[in-house]
């Protein structure tokens, strides 16, 4: 059975909440999307996801983009 697009996101949002949990709840976009090398922009999918969720924060620092746990 092929994981249907809704699934795929929230994979990648709960690897985006785990990455954070074991990185002091902190890092910067650009660091973490790279780490977690998530394909197309199921980055900004799953960040999204969670954000709407409230479970994280994101602020602009300079030119770039910080994520933190709530």
């Amino acid at each position: 059975m092929q994981e249907t697009l809704e699934q795929s996101i929230g994979q990648s949002a709960g690897q985006i909440y785990s990455y954070l949990s074991e990185n002091s709840g902190e890092a910067t976009f650009t660091k973490m999307k790279k780490d977690l090398d998530l394909k197309g922009n199921f980055a900004e999918l799953g960040l999204g996801w969670l954000a709407r969720e409230e479970k994280v924060e994101l602020a602009k620092s300079g030119n770039s983009l910080r994520v933190r746990l709530r």
